[in-house]
């Protein structure tokens, strides 16, 4: 049976196990584990990107092949090494059977040099009787005569012939001798020669592990120089990155100032606060706890920016009033397209407040609905009354009138009592203190169109039912959800959107 065939097995047993260990998830390279947390890649890819993931779908193909021709080198080279010490042990073995036939042989040929010795002791023991018996015979010849002469003759031929036997026997003793010497010379050469083709077949055994070695160590360099051209890739890639990451912001400074207003131009910082939509559950969390947090980090003025809110819940708005009251830092309220209702009252009452002149400000009465026996709509009356006793008075205060004198310049603005006057009009009524020609942001240093911002009211909106739908008449509306006990809106709604 061949090397080959007697190693099969274990070469297909060992080819098999890392096969198995590479199809193996739990052994596969830590490529998951190098999860790194990377920015957000744009909508389109790259063209630095597409060449990287190509490159790393060719870097696992090739490393894939590498790893299975590793694999292949690695089970060529085992079945070498088997194949080598197989051959060994083949060789000491056939090393040994040659000993001890070349012992066996040594042996014979003493017991037959014994042999021959005792032959020839026996022969020579034998030829000295001879001659003793041929000396006797020859004193009896001489002392017998003639009658004893041919019995004397027949001996000599007899001794002659004993001697050409034993002379016969010498020679063929003398060749079986030299027929085993040269048959002994021939298996000492067989074995000479069996040495040195053993020697050459470890040679090219050990040539051709060396070879495999050098396979291994090139297809390692192959890999080491892709791996190489895929961290570098990778270094472009992660530069490129943060170029675009550093040109998504404009990479200045807010500018914080203690007297943001001057010469019709209010500079804003990023200790903003935007309020916007209808005023509802969670609105006042929001706003309250930002004052309270950009109070935690300085005295620096504070800005509630309204965009547009037809206002909304008298306690959550009474929440933002008194926050404003005890920040610390001045909270100066901005209107840039409208407030009304309940957002009207946070403009009016801040100490400081700012309006575009064509922006516009809307004061009128609080609505709210009414329901059960005389009394207790005559109790939610006198709640209704002791909520505009806390937010009307002080706003009508502030204009320098009464709240009856308040309320019937309502109706005399509108016969709905909705009051709604411009901007610079507004600052006339002392609604707001001053009206502005020019915001500037400075607290908006991120780009817009790379990640767009959320405004408050909008996340809080989403996140309650407010789904637009349609009643029996075909007019759209949304219904506001569920005020709290003790609560009423104070909301715009002339056309009944809100409900």
């Amino acid at each position: 049976m061949s090397i080959r065939k007697l190693l099969l097995p274990a070469l297909l047993f060992c080819a098999a196990a890392p096969a198995a260990a590479a199809q193996d998830p739990a052994v596969q390279p830590r490529q998951q584990a190098q999860s790194m947390a990377t920015p957000p890649a744009p909508a389109q890819p790259s063209p630095e990107q597409t060449e990287l993931a190509k490159l790393s779908a060719d870097n696992q193909i090739a490393d894939q092949r590498l790893k299975k021709k590793l694999h292949q080198v690695t089970a060529e080279k085992e079945e070498l090494r088997a194949q080598h010490e197989l051959e060994l042990q083949r060789q000491k073995a056939k090393t040994s059977e040659l000993e001890a036939e070349l012992s066996r042989t040594a042996s014979e040929n003493k017991l037959a040099d014994e042999k021959r010795k005792a032959d020839l002791a026996r022969l020579e023991t034998e030829y000295l009787k001879l001659a003793s018996q041929n000396k006797l015979s020859a004193e009896q010849a001489k002392a017998l005569a003639s009658a004893q002469g041919e019995e004397l003759a027949r001996l000599a031929v007899e001794n002659k012939l004993a001697e050409e036997k034993n002379k016969k026997l010498m020679s063929e003793l003398a060749a079986k001798i030299a027929r085993m010497k040269a048959e002994n010379d021939m298996k000492a050469e067989q074995q000479r020669m069996d040495l040195l083709a053993d020697s050459k077949e470890r040679n090219e055994i050990d040539l051709k592990i060396k070879r495999l070695d050098l396979a291994e160590r090139l297809l390692k360099f192959e890999k080491a120089e892709l791996d190489n051209r895929i961290a570098r890739l990778n270094s472009d890639l992660e530069l490129r990155v943060k170029r675009s990451e550093w040109k998504k912001e404009s990479n200045t400074e807010p500018v914080y100032t203690e007297k943001p207003f001057a010469n019709g131009k209010l500079v804003i910082s990023d200790r903003r606060i935007a309020l916007n939509g209808p005023i509802f559950t969670g609105v006042a969390d929001y706003v309250t706890e930002r004052i309270h947090y950009f109070n935690n980090i300085s005295t620096q003025p504070i800005f509630i920016v309204i965009d547009m809110s037809p206002g909304g819940s008298v306690m959550e708005g009474y929440r933002i009033v008194k926050a404003m009251q005890a920040s610390k830092a001045p909270v100066h309220v901005v209107v840039r397209s409208y407030a009304a209702s309940m957002a009207a009252v946070i403009t009016t009452l801040a100490d400081k407040s700012y309006v575009y002149p064509n922006a516009i400000i809307l004061h009128h009465q609080m609505s709210s609905f009414a329901w059960g026996n005389m009394t207790q709509m005559k109790e939610q009356l006198e709640l209704n009354k002791e909520w505009e006793r806390r937010l009307h008075v002080p706003v009508s205060k502030k204009m320098g009138i009464s709240i009856e004198e308040f309320r019937k310049k309502m109706y005399e603005k509108n016969s709905d009592g909705d009051w709604e006057e411009f901007g610079d009009k507004a600052v006339g009524y002392k609604w707001a203190t001053n009206v502005v020609e020019e915001i500037e942001e400075t607290g908006i240093v991120k780009n817009p169109d790379e990640k767009p911002v959320t405004r408050p009211a909008a996340r809080y909106a989403s996140s309650l039912p407010l789904d637009e739908k349609l009643d029996e008449k075909g007019q759209r509306f949304v219904t506001l959800p569920r005020l709290e006990p003790f609560d009423f809106y104070f909301i715009y709604n002339p056309d009944r959107y809100y409900r």
